[in-house]
Parts: C-alpha cells; sequence; structure tokens
C-alpha cells in the first residue's frame, strides 16, 4: 500500500496479527511540522545516566537497540492503552489490517490491568466457535502467564500457523473458576455484513466488523432484502453486537445510509489536523423506515460512532446495553519505512457534542442478553382459546388461523435463539404499526 504525504487515511486501529484488531479508527498522517516544545533536560539527564548504568552493569551485555526499543515501548505504554510502537511486523500487519482476511483465532483484543481482555470475538471465527465471549480476561496462553506483558508481546504469542493449537486460560465473570479453551488457528476471512428477513416486511442486518466495504456491501444487502420481501420494507434492524469497530470512513458511510443530512461524527484534538467533521448527504435508503440498533459491550469506537449518530438524530432506537466506549483516535506516524509511532491524538464526539470515551452509549432501552429455552416459552402457547371449546362458532377465517399459528411457532423459535433480537423484533413492529397510523 502506498501512503501519500498530506493525506489522511481512516484505517482499521490495532496490530492486526490476526489475532487482534483493536477496534476504533486510525489516521494514516505525515508528521508534524508544528514547532517543537522544549526538551526536559533533567529527565533526558536521568534517562542518560539509567542507560550507561545498565550497559555497564546489568549482568548481561545489552544491545543498545534493546535499550531503546524498550524505553519507546514504555513511554508509549504509559500513556493509554492504545497508543504504541509499531516494528516492522506490526507496521506490515497494520497496512494490511482492512482486508477482511488474516491468519489466527479471530478475536478483538485491548489490555486491562496486565492482562489480556478479549472485547469481542470476530463472527464465524475459531474463537467464536470455541465459545470466547466479550470481556473475558485471557491470563495464560499455553500454561505460560501472561500478566504485564505488553499487548503486542501477548499478540505475538497468540500467533502461529494455521492449523496450530493454542489454549488460552480465561477468567469469566459468571464462572467461579479460570476456564481453559483448546482453538485451532487458521486462516480468518471476515464477511462484515450479514442479512436475512425475519419475518415478512421486517428485515436484519448484521455488521460484525467495519471494513473498507463494508457500507457498500451493507447497500446492496438491503437492496436485496428489498427485492427477497417484494414489497417495502416497514422496519430494519441493524445488529452490532460483538462489533469492535474498524474502519472510520465505513460508520460515516452506514450512518450517511440512514440520514438525509447533518453531522455523523466529529473530532476534536490538540493539533489542527485532528478536528474533523463529518457529515450525512441527502438520501434514505430505507425511506425512513423504523429502525431499531442492537448493541452491547462489545460495540465498540465505529459501532458507537453509528449508534451515536443514529440516537442523536433520533432516526433508530438503541436497544440492548451500555457499549465499550472506545471514543479516541489513532494517528499512524511513520518514523522509518517500516517502523511507525501510533498514537492517540483526538476525540470522538456524537452529532450532539457526546464524547464516546469511556462511556460509551447509553441504549434507549436497556436489555440484558439472556437466554431461554423453548420450553420456558410453553405456557404462552398454553392456554385455552375459544377455537380449542367444542361447538365453538367459526368466522369463517380458520385457514388464515392456522397461519397465524405457523407464524408464532417461527417467532417462539426465535426467542429461543436469540432473546435480545426478538425483543428488538418485537419494538420494531411497534414503531412500524405506530408509523403506520
Amino acid at each position: 500500500m502506498l501512503f501519500s504525504k498530506r493525506y489522511l487515511l481512516a484505517m482499521t486501529l490495532g496490530l492486526v496479527s490476526g489475532i487482534s484488531l483493536i477496534f476504533g479508527s486510525i489516521v494514516l498522517a505525515e508528521r508534524s511540522e508544528s514547532k517543537t516544545e522544549a526538551l526536559p533536560l533533567e529527565e533526558l539527564r536521568a534517562f542518560s545516566e539509567i542507560f550507561g548504568q545498565i550497559k555497564r552493569n546489568y549482568v548481561e551485555p545489552v544491545d543498545d537497540k534493546i535499550l531503546i526499543d524498550g524505553s519507546i515501548r514504555g513511554m508509549l505504554a504509559s500513556l493509554d492503552p492504545h497508543s504504541a510502537y509499531l516494528d516492522p511486523q506490526a507496521y506490515k500487519e497494520l497496512r494490511i489490517g482492512t482486508s477482511g482476511e488474516f491468519g489466527g483465532l479471530g478475536i478483538e483484543v485491548g489490555m486491562e490491568d496486565g492482562f489480556i481482555r478479549v472485547v469481542a470475538p470476530i463472527d464465524d471465527t475459531p474463537a467464536q466457535k470455541a465459545g470466547i465471549e466479550a470481556g473475558d480476561l485471557i491470563i495464560r496462553i499455553d500454561d505460560e502467564p501472561i500478566k504485564d506483558l505488553s499487548l503486542s508481546d501477548a499478540v505475538q504469542k497468540m500467533r502461529g500457523k494455521p492449523g496450530t493449537d493454542i489454549t488460552l486460560t480465561i477468567i469469566r465473570k459468571s464462572e467461579t473458576k479460570p476456564l481453559k479453551f483448546t482453538i485451532t488457528r487458521s486462516i480468518i476471512k471476515v464477511k462484515s455484513v450479514k442479512s436475512r428477513i425475519l419475518e415478512e416486511g421486517y428485515g436484519y442486518i448484521r455488521i460484525s466488523q467495519f471494513q473498507a466495504e463494508t457500507g457498500s456491501n451493507m447497500q446492496i444487502a438491503i437492496e436485496g432484502l428489498k427485492k427477497e420481501n417484494k414489497t417495502k420494507l416497514k422496519g430494519l434492524i441493524l445488529d452490532l453486537r460483538n462489533n469492535p469497530g474498524g474502519v472510520l470512513s465505513a460508520a460515516v458511510e452506514v450512518s450517511d445510509a440512514f440520514l438525509e443530512k447533518g453531522l455523523v461524527v466529529y473530532t476534536e484534538g490538540r493539533e489542527p489536523e485532528s478536528k474533523q467533521q463529518f457529515r450525512a448527504t441527502a438520501g434514505d435508503i430505507l425511506n425512513n423506515a423504523p429502525m431499531v440498533v442492537l448493541v452491547n459491550g462489545g460495540s465498540a469506537s465505529a459501532s458507537e460512532i453509528v449508534s451515536g449518530a443514529l440516537q442523536d438524530h433520533h432516526r433508530a432506537v438503541i436497544v440492548g446495553s451500555q457499549t465499550f466506549g472506545k471514543g479516541s483516535v489513532q494517528t499512524i506516524l511513520p518514523l522509518t519505512e517500516d517502523t511507525a509511532l501510533k498514537l492517540t491524538t483526538a476525540r470522538y464526539y456524537t452529532p450532539s457534542g457526546r464524547s464516546i470515551q469511556a462511556e460509551g452509549i447509553t441504549p434507549d432501552i436497556e436489555l440484558e442478553s439472556v437466554k431461554i429455552s423453548d420450553s420456558s416459552l410453553s405456557d404462552t402457547n398454553d392456554f385455552i382459546r375459544e377455537s380449542d371449546l367444542s361447538r365453538h362458532l367459526v368466522n369463517g377465517n380458520e385457514e388464515q388461523g392456522k397461519i397465524k399459528g405457523k407464524k408464532q411457532d417461527k417467532k417462539t423459535s426465535l426467542a429461543a435463539q436469540d432473546y435480545p433480537l426478538y425483543e428488538a423484533l418485537n419494538i420494531l413492529k411497534g414503531l412500524s404499526a405506530l408509523a403506520a397510523r
């Protein structure tokens, strides 16, 4: 990939090792020519003295490059969880991270208290199929403790040849003791957009990650739903649960598809280049049909941009639980041809001026991610109705009644498979009925 000077490019944030994409957007930029602040001479003298003491007195000889690289990494790690030094391997992986295909486990991770926190497993990947969940805390990799390892070092340990196994030991809030998962590494091919008709007139779009083509792929999927439904859609559910983010431009494009005008998101930082505004263009692909957006604690960054924009413009009802709260922008500053600095340079704000950082998006309707069984729903079908009574009067619509009964069975099945989605569909049908009056 070629990077031209003075060109800002929104990219997926993180160490795309095949294991980790730390949610968000990155701006690739030329190094600023702004005035350099005075150097702290006393602190630099202390650094030089410590460097010399290590070189002279450490039990084994230490290469200068190791000491310098370690100093740089420690300096950046002291700032925030997302600023980092990108060595040649990490920088290379970052630049290929928006392709939607990479090797590894398929989990999005970040650092927390010296351990690795799973932000979200990616749909249809080994990690998700093995049972890894958003919020899991990884404490061991192949029985080796990872406490106090850097994020990049931990990710490096999780990398490996497709077909090889890795064992992760995790702590989960709902469990009383650590859990072990043995996962086989593979090539991860992420299909960011999936769609289907839930019921006649009601569409469903699932975005698992924001890639460069996600916006256009979503619009193609919606047009496909319209054709499949044969009439205009009465409403749409946009599922952003466990979506850790990705490309900023894709988040803006997805939001724009449902908005006629106005601000989508803006960023604020210290440098003039970090202050940007992104606005919607005319045209709503749903012609203002009702929308419900599903979110949870694994919805981060780009997902929060979309949720915040649609919420602030009163275009959709946000349903689920509080989102992750990743509201910062990272800028990639190339140092050499194959190394770079990833530095947090700005914060995201929703159209109304809310900061996403460390707070996230609060749903309009809070909904716990619970699971229920078909048996727990059976009571709703066990009532004796007029039609069950012997010699009941008929109304001439018996066939229609049978059809409705089948639809109820389908709804019951959806409730057992995905209860939050079931509730979102009920909310959407209520909005559609209200809009039709």
